[in-house]
């Protein structure tokens, strides 16, 4: 397994467990961890990447109203575009500075 896999999976971990378990700074933790997964993301996906943090951002309490199991969903489905926003700004940024380095 290499380390950018390594890496996106233990931010999407971090995520998941920040969802459910009170964690102190947790934001700042799901915030750094997909900061440094970003940087991992190939430019080739980059794009695709962007428009499913997008679109997570857009859509990610819509299940919110399913009995017994909505508000988790939500919560955790929160978690996870906090973690893509972040990692999306690393992308954003590292396409803008790959397009003015000479």
């Amino acid at each position: 397994m290499s380390l950018s896999k390594i890496v996106r999976l233990v931010a999407l971990l971090i995520a998941v467990v920040a969802a459910f378990v009170n964690l102190p700074e947790e934001a700042a933790l799901v915030a750094l961890a997909g900061v440094v997964g970003g940087y991992f993301i190939e430019e080739e996906y980059a794009s695709r990447f962007l428009i499913g943090a997008l679109a997570l951002a857009m859509v990610h309490g819509a299940l919110q109203p399913i009995w017994g199991v909505g508000p988790y969903l939500t919560t955790l489905l929160g978690s996870v575009s906090s973690l893509f926003n972040a990692a999306a700004c690393t992308v954003i940024v590292m396409g803008v500075y790959n397009r003015l380095k000479p």
